[in-house]
C-alpha cells in the first residue's frame, strides 16, 4: 500500500479534479439563443467556470463574474473582477452592483447563464437600501464566529442584500436564465449556494431576526428597522419574474467523495462514504468521528480494515481563542486528541478551495504521532484546541496541505485512514 500520507493526499486532490469546472461545465450548458447571450457569477470556482463557457461556447457572449483575490484566469469576453472572501469590501459591493445592471434592459429572446459557486455571498457584496458595506461586514465576521450554521448565515445575508435571494433572476426577466452551480453546502440547496441570486427565497425576515438573537449578535437600528418592517424580504418561490427555474448542479460534495472513494478502490481499499452534508461544531464531530475510527479499527466494525471512511459538509467553529484557525484543522485536532496516538489511524482534512477558515492553507495530515512530536516540540495540543489554532499546530509540525487557489468548491473534505 502507499504511504498513508500520500495515499490520503491523493484522495484529496482526486475530490477537487472532479469538480474541474472544465470538466462539469461544458455537459450542461444550454443551446444558444436568438438574442444574447449574457454570463453573471459570484464564487470562488465562478472565474474557472466562465473560462470552461468561453472555450465550448459556439456564438457570441458577454459578461462579468466576481471571484476572490487570486482566482481570476485569463478569459476573451467575460470580464472578471476579484473581490474579498469571506467578509465582503468595496470591490465585490460595485462588482455586485454593475452584475445587477448588466442584468436590466433583456427580452425574452436574451439568454442569461449564471454561475454560482461557494463564497458568492460575500462577493456578490451589494447591500439593501438603508444597509451600509460597514453593516454588512461587521455582521458577516460576527455570524462567521457565533458558530451559526451555513444556512442560517445565508438566511440573514439574504435579507440584507440588493441582489440574493432571487433578486438577480427577477432583475433578468423576461430573458431566459439558466444557473450553473457548484455546490458546496450541506443538502445542495441552491438558496443557501451563494445565498442563491437566482432563486426564490422560503426563509422570512423575520428568520433572519430570529437568528441574529439566537446567537446574541448586535443589530445596528437601521438594520433591524429594515427586517422588522419587511423592506429586506426577498424574492419568494412562484414569482412569476422566477419563471421555472432552471436550476442544474454540475458538481456537489458527494460527488467528489464518490471520485475519491472511487481512487481508493483502485489503490486496494474499501471506501465508506459517512456523509456529504455533515453540520455541527468540528471539535464535536472530531470527536464522533474518533469514536467510529476507533471501532473499526479494533472491532473491525462497522467496516472491515484496511479501508477510509469518507465525509464532507460544513462544520463550524465557534471562536473561542485568537489562534489561526479554520473548521478542518480544528476537526483534524480534534480527532487526533481524541484517538490519542492510535498508531493504525491517519487522516486528512481540508477545504476544496485551498482556503480553510482565514488562511491559505487548505488544511492538514493527521499522523499516529501528530501528538507525541508536538508535545516533543513543546506544543501542547489541548491547548492549541482550546485557542482555535489548528493551523498554528500543523504548521508547526509541517503538516500543514497547501494546495494554493484550486478554482473549484465542494466544500470540506474529510479522509480517514485505518490500516
Amino acid at each position: 500500500m502507499h504511504k498513508p500520507r500520500e495515499l490520503l493526499h491523493s484522495l484529496f486532490m482526486a475530490a477537487v479534479e472532479s469538480a474541474d469546472p472544465m470538466r462539469c461545465i461544458p455537459p450542461l450548458l444550454p443551446p444558444p439563443p436568438k438574442g444574447r447571450t449574457v454570463i453573471l457569477g459570484a464564487g470562488k470556482a465562478s472565474a474557472a467556470m466562465a473560462r470552461a463557457v468561453e472555450q465550448v461556447w459556439t456564438g457570441d457572449l458577454e459578461g462579468l463574474v466576481v471571484t476572490r483575490y487570486g482566482y481570476k484566469v485569463p478569459t476573451r469576453s467575460i470580464e472578471i473582477v476579484e473581490a474579498s472572501h469571506p467578509v465582503p469590501d468595496q470591490a465585490g459591493m460595485e462588482a455586485a452592483r454593475r452584475i445587477l445592471a448588466k442584468a436590466q434592459g433583456l427580452t425574452k429572446d436574451d439568454l442569461v447563464i449564471c454561475l454560482i459557486s461557494g463564497g458568492g455571498s460575500a462577493l456578490l457584496a451589494l447591500p439593501a437600501d438603508g444597509v451600509t458595506l460597514e453593516d454588512k461586514q461587521s455582521l458577516n465576521k460576527a455570524l462567521l464566529a457565533s458558530g451559526a450554521t451555513i444556512s442560517e448565515i445565508n438566511c440573514v445575508r439574504r435579507h440584507l442584500s440588493a441582489v440574493k435571494g432571487g433578486r438577480l433572476a427577477a432583475a433578468c426577466h423576461p430573458a431566459e436564465v439558466v444557473t450553473l452551480v457548484i455546490s458546496d453546502v450541506p443538502g445542495d440547496n441552491p438558496v443557501d449556494i451563494a445565498s442563491g441570486p437566482t432563486v426564490g427565497d422560503p426563509t422570512s425576515c423575520a428568520d433572519a431576526l430570529a437568528i441574529l438573537k439566537r446567537y446574541e449578535i448586535e443589530v445596528p437600528t437601521n438594520v433591524r428597522e429594515l427586517l422588522e418592517s419587511g423592506r429586506g424580504e426577498t424574492v419568494k418561490p412562484g414569482d412569476p419574474r422566477l419563471g421555472h427555474p432552471d436550476i442544474r448542479m454540475t458538481a456537489t460534495p458527494l460527488m467528489a467523495l464518490e471520485a475519491a472513494a472511487e481512487k481508493a478502490r483502485t489503490l486496494g481499499l474499501s471506501a465508506h462514504i459517512l456523509g456529504d452534508d455533515i453540520e455541527g461544531e468540528a471539535r464535536e464531530v472530531g470527536k464522533v468521528m474518533a469514536g467510529i475510527a476507533r471501532l473499526t479499527g479494533r472491532r473491525g466494525k462497522p467496516f472491515t480494515p484496511p479501508c477510509v471512511l469518507l465525509s464532507g459538509g460544513e462544520t463550524t467553529v465557534t471562536v473561542r481563542g485568537n489562534g489561526k484557525g479554520g473548521r478542518n484543522v480544528e476537526f483534524l485536532l480534534s480527532l487526533g486528541l481524541a484517538l490519542a496516538g492510535d498508531p493504525r489511524i491517519h487522516a486528512i482534512a481540508g477545504d476544496t478551495d485551498g482556503v480553510d477558515g482565514m488562511e491559505e492553507i487548505a488544511g492538514a495530515y493527521l499522523a499516529p504521532d501528530t501528538l507525541a512530536r508536538a508535545r516533543k516540540s513543546g506544543i501542547n495540543p489541548l491547548e492549541s484546541l482550546s485557542n482555535n489554532d489548528g493551523h498554528g499546530f500543523f504548521k508547526a509540525l509541517g503538516d500543514s496541505v497547501v494546495t494554493g487557489p484550486t478554482l473549484t468548491n465542494v466544500n470540506d473534505f474529510r479522509a480517514i485512514l485505518i490500516v
